[in-house]
């Protein structure tokens, strides 16, 4: 029989120093009280639950109150969350880095499906082309220009600014550059927010377009370039590079068509099998989740598959009124607001603060020449291709703001730069730490200056008298 005054535990294996934290925090809690809160001690490994019901809620409540102070100053409020997540830093590791991968895929596929449930075809038809080139050639020539500006400034081991080409070396600059190339669809999302009144409606399509399709861009380039810069063996090399092109392209068009096929089985399931609205986010995610598995199944990109379901299902016709893409848009916004702000929080419980310092000096010079160079020059090599005005293309080339892609590609990074050919070992520990280092404060400077800057820049460009037009 359960002696009164027992709380119910939850078993789950726990590291050994933040069980002791828990315990020692019961322990002062029930300290010269007649009643013990919770008889008997604790076992090692054992948690009480409604305590770890209580920390988690308090976690979760804390990043809405960080999210809202962080809007109200004009900061990304995932900014807000991710450093809220590196303040609270535990003392150990609580997530290994393929849990935090496998929950950024799960984040971004869903986040990538409704972004396609939320284009127009009708809205960026005057400028899809444009859009695929800028999205594409955007993240190979800003990831190039960074790499050599990388090899430039940084040490050999990354630890700090040493100008002249050939300190650190090129195949480890090139990784973080490729880690770097792309925008983030969640964050560009984010930031819109706060100046969707101040630029034209078309202008934030094709930059929430690029970003939504550059970011599984961004991930096969830098598949490319582990692929050539791990390469073992001379002879094979124009061989390996032949393969890595063929792969890239493989992936992108059996991407392109198993979200189109997807994107039938949506509209089959939505005019078929869902009857009420309260089922809409189990078909959400269902469709979100199965665009990517069976596009990487089959060999392709699973984050374009998604984006392309999500928008080919947004443009057919349905029979139900009230049982639509638009209704499943909404429904999904909720859990990727969830998910989004989990995944940052995560991300900044992964990194220990200390870690971040000798890669500090680095990380700023790297953020300052990506937003005034690497970015820019991306953009402005592409305006021939462009319908837009030049002033328009400014504003497109500082939207270009990092997020979860580059943080979460960093840890394929730091797996890739063990096996670089021609590395010292002796420089891989200092490298692979500081090198993840750089890509976390380029993210976080990022955020912070282009999500500060961006309105003051929008009524700099004089956008919002055409926005106000446009509406």
């Amino acid at each position: 029989m359960t002696p009164p005054g027992w709380v119910p535990l939850l078993s789950i294996p726990l590291p050994g120093a933040f069980h002791s934290w828990l315990a020692t925090l019961v322990a002062g809690l029930s300290h010269g009280a007649e009643t013990t809160l919770i008889r008997p001690p604790l076992p090692p490994g054992v948690v009480p639950l409604p305590l770890m019901m209580v920390t988690i809620g308090g976690i979760f409540l804390g990043t809405l109150a960080i999210s809202r102070f962080s809007l109200k100053i004009g900061v990304p409020a995932i900014l807000g969350v991710l450093l809220f997540g590196l303040f609270i830093n535990p003392s150990v590791t609580l997530f290994s880095h393929e849990t935090i991968l496998r929950l950024q895929v799960l984040s971004l596929s869903i986040l990538l499906f409704n972004a396609g449930l939320e284009t127009d075809i009708r809205s960026i038809r005057g400028f899809l082309e444009y859009g695929i080139i800028l999205a594409v050639g955007g993240v190979i020539i800003s990831s190039l220009i960074l790499g050599l500006i990388v090899w430039f400034a940084a040490s050999p081991d990354a630890g700090g600014i040493e100008l002249g080409f050939g300190q650190i070396p090129i195949a480890v600059a090139m990784l973080i550059a490729a880690c770097l190339g792309s925008t983030d669809a969640g964050a560009t999302m984010n930031v819109l927010q706060l100046v969707e009144r101040a630029i034209p409606r078309r202008l934030s399509a094709l930059v929430q377009f690029e970003s939504s399709v550059n970011d599984p861009t961004g991930i096969l380039f830098l598949g490319l370039v582990i692929g050539l810069t791990t390469l073992q063996g001379v002879s094979s090399e124009h061989q390996v590079v032949v393969e890595q092109l063929q792969t890239f392209l493989q992936k992108i068009g059996s991407g392109l068509l198993i979200g189109v096929c997807v994107s039938y089985l949506g509209r089959f399931s939505l005019n078929r099998l869902v009857r009420d609205e309260s089922q809409l986010l189990i078909l959400g995610i269902a469709i979100g989740l199965i665009s990517y598995g069976v596009a990487e199944l089959m060999g392709g990109s699973g984050f374009i598959s998604a984006y392309v379901a999500g928008l080919m299902l947004s443009n057919h016709s349905y029979s139900n009124e009230s049982i639509t893409p638009k209704a499943l848009q909404q429904t999904l916004l909720p859990f990727n607001n969830m998910t989004e702000i989990t995944v940052f929080l995560i991300f900044g419980l992964s990194v220990h603060p200390l870690e971040l310092v000798p890669a500090l000096p680095e990380g700023i010079v790297i953020a300052i020449a990506m937003m005034l160079l690497a970015r820019p020059a991306s953009v402005l090599l592409l305006q021939h291709f462009s319908p837009f005005s030049l002033r328009d293309s400014l504003l497109v080339s500082w939207c270009g703001l990092r997020g979860a892609v580059p943080l979460a590609l960093s840890f394929e990074m730091v797996d890739a730069i063990p096996r670089v050919r021609g590395i010292d070992p002796a420089t891989v520990p200092a490298l692979v730490q500081n090198a993840g280092g750089i890509v976390f404060c380029v993210v976080v400077i990022n955020l912070l200056v282009q999500g500060l800057t961006l309105p003051h820049v929008a009524r700099w460009l004089r956008l919002s008298e055409e926005a106000a037009g446009d509406r």
